[in-house]
C-alpha cells in the first residue's frame, strides 16, 4: 500500500478537514490526536498523522523528518497530559486486512489508565 492509494472519504480524512467533530486533546502541524468515540480504556486516544498515509509501511516509507519527528512528539504530549508515565500505556497500529486495521489512514491507538490485559489471548 502507499499513499496513491488513499481513501480520502475514509473517517479521520474527514476529521483533519474538519468535516467531523472529534474531541481534540493534542495538535500540531503534522499531527492531531483526540478521544477514540467506543473507547475500549479510560484512556483510548487516536494519534494520526495530517498528511495521507495508509498504514506505517507507507508513513515509513514516504513521510519527511519533520512528520515523523512530530508523531513521536505527540506521542510524549499525549503520555503527560494522561499521566501515563508511571502507569504505562499500550500503543497499537494495525495494518491491513490481517492486522484488522478498520480505516485506511495511518493511526495509533494509546490505551492507558487500567491494566490493559494480554496482548493475544490464544
Amino acid at each position: 500500500m502507499n499513499s496513491r492509494n488513499y481513501d480520502d472519504s475514509n473517517i479521520f480524512a474527514k476529521i483533519i478537514k474538519g468535516d467531523i467533530k472529534a474531541e481534540i486533546v493534542y495538535e500540531n502541524d503534522n499531527v492531531i490526536c483526540f478521544k477514540d468515540i467506543s473507547p475500549r480504556a479510560p484512556v483510548h486516544i487516536l494519534i494520526i498523522p495530517k498528511n495521507k498515509y495508509i498504514d506505517l509501511n507507507d508513513f515509513s516509507s514516504n513521510s519527511n523528518t519533520e512528520e515523523k519527528i512530530s508523531i513521536f512528539q505527540a506521542f510524549s504530549k499525549i503520555v503527560k497530559k494522561f499521566n501515563l508515565e508511571k502507569s504505562g500505556y499500550r500503543l497499537i497500529s494495525n495494518s491491513g486486512k490481517d492486522g484488522r486495521q478498520e480505516v485506511p489512514h495511518l493511526h495509533f491507538h494509546m490505551l492507558g489508565g487500567k491494566d490493559i490485559g494480554k496482548m493475544l489471548s490464544l
